[in-house]
């Protein structure tokens, strides 16, 4: 059930965040401002592939959502490929498998970008961007950029490619710009005040027009009643029902795979063994159907 009310949502709300992102007069532009302040470069032409979900070949195996695949090329990067994911669960089983998680989102965007037959040497830069409220790794940085390196020489270049950024909205330490504090500290709390530089102001229009927009509205009311619905009503329907629609509902949340696990133990009193084979059966089932997750 609803837990704010959609004018009370901040950019790091899974739902707002993905409905700008969706939105078709400003999600482009939106995911260019971004990737502009937290990595300093100037995007030209982008492709946008919200909640791009990967699934598992069967029931043992993980499936995965990436809340936003973008693929840019024409400019120095040569075609990269993002997945920018906000993440404000600080569970500790989810926190301490971060570096894991981010892991597993590169290997499948590698594997979405090396067709068959394909030379390694064709394979896509990839950054993979977690943006949260509390602290990954306990050293109050803002920013902790995680590369590839060689041990015994740490000062010998090696570059393959693969990059992850995980923002800490509330990290002190470091040396992270002006314009990137105040862009973590707008995403954490995205007020009109909070919009302190043109960018800022810019993005805050886009979230003005996202909230104010009746469809949106009416989208969220939909979710939250239909959720409510099956908390309610699922069981004298039969559990295993009404977990698998409670699934549908959550990805159209945008939330991710990690997230919905919890809920449904949550919900339903369910082991973590249990709520991942209710997932990746949901997940399977779709894939054999050629459906797609909205």
């Amino acid at each position: 059930m609803a837990t704010k009310k959609l004018q009370e949502m901040n950019l790091l709300d899974d739902f707002l965040f993905g409905k700008l992102v969706t939105y078709p007069e400003l999600g482009e532009k939106f995911c260019k401002r971004l990737i502009s302040v937290i990595l300093g470069v100037e995007l030209t032409r982008i492709k946008i592939v919200p909640q791009k979900v990967y699934y598992g070949a069967d029931v043992d195996l993980h499936g995965a959502r990436l809340d936003i695949y973008i693929e840019e090329d024409g400019n120095d990067l040569n075609g990269t490929l993002f997945d920018f994911e906000p993440d404000k669960n600080s569970k500790p089983e989810l926190k301490k498998a971060l570096p894991q998680r981010a892991r597993f989102y590169h290997a499948l965007l590698d594997q979405e970008c090396l067709k068959s037959g394909q030379d390694y040497g064709t394979l896509k830069r990839v950054v993979v961007i977690l943006v949260m409220p509390y602290d990954p790794f306990g050293y109050d940085h803002m920013i902790y950029t995680i590369k590839n390196h060689c041990e015994e020489l740490p000062d010998m270049p090696y570059d393959d490619g693969a990059k992850t950024l995980f923002l800490y909205t509330k990290g002190k330490k470091g040396i992270p710009s002006k314009k990137l504090q105040e862009l973590m500290h707008y995403m954490e709390e995205s007020t009109e005040e909070n919009a302190c530089n043109e960018v800022l102001k810019e993005i805050h229009g886009m979230v003005t027009k996202v909230k104010h927009d009746r469809r949106v509205s009416i989208e969220y009311m939909k979710i939250f009643e239909r959720e409510k619905m099956i908390h309610d009503d699922g069981l004298e329907e039969g559990m295993e029902k009404g977990i698998m629609v409670l699934i549908s509902v959550y990805l159209e949340q945008h939330m991710s795979l990690d997230i919905i696990e919890i809920k449904l133990q949550e919900k339903f009193e369910l082991s973590e063994m249990e709520a991942k084979k209710y997932i990746n059966s949901y997940l399977t089932a779709s894939s054999s159907l050629g459906g797609t997750t909205k």
